[in-house]
């Protein structure tokens, strides 16, 4: 009994510490400080088990990744997050801590946190920001670049393809609704 007594002497004064900081920063507002600090706390958790698989494999970190591998993984960053957080298709992921508003731009939905503080609070705001998104992404197209190339380049690849589609999509819709006019064929020139 001694340790848990003086487990809790030393935790007493930190947890005090923490409420009165967490009541000054949040000035009444239901924010999730605890839930963000566990989600650090797992990412940081992914990154370290991964970090120590990658070290005990004996795989080499590259010494540096070639400017077209690092655009082909940022723009697949861009479109895995975004899918991940405003996708109607992957809504059953964050339907247990969001609830739909309503359509938002092309292909993608509106969504509030469902929960006001605590965990759920914490990864329904992940979930549905695609920035917050991005470095968690990113870490595990890094991760999955280090312990498997190829593999993580094709992944890569077809996201990447994906939001060229997308791109081509909208220049596409604003050509047939008069937004862009389409190119004059002496311009592009003649068949």
């Amino acid at each position: 009994m001694a340790i848990a007594d003086e487990v809790q002497r030393f935790s007493r004064p930190v947890l005090r510490w923490a409420r009165h900081q967490e009541r000054e920063y949040t000035n009444g507002e239901p924010r999730p400080l605890a839930g963000d600090l566990g989600a650090m706390g797992v990412y940081l958790g992914l990154v370290s088990a991964a970090g120590a698989a990658v070290r005990a494999s004996g795989r080499e970190l590259p010494e540096r990744i070639p400017a077209a591998d690092a655009f082909l993984l940022t723009v697949a960053t861009f479109r895995l997050a975004r899918r991940i957080a405003k996708d109607p298709v992957t809504a059953p992921i964050r339907a247990p801590f969001t609830t739909f508003q309503g359509p938002s731009g092309h292909a993608e939905i509106a969504e509030e946190v469902r929960e006001h503080g605590g965990v759920k609070h914490a990864v329904g705001e992940l979930l549905t920001c695609p920035f917050c998104l991005a470095q968690w992404v990113g870490t595990g197209f890094v991760l999955g670049y280090v312990a498997a190339p190829k593999a993580t380049r094709l992944a890569a690849l077809t996201m990447t393809m994906v939001a060229g589609s997308d791109v081509l999509q909208f220049v596409y819709d604003a050509i047939q609704t008069g937004l862009v006019p389409p190119p004059k064929m002496d311009e592009v020139g003649e068949a």
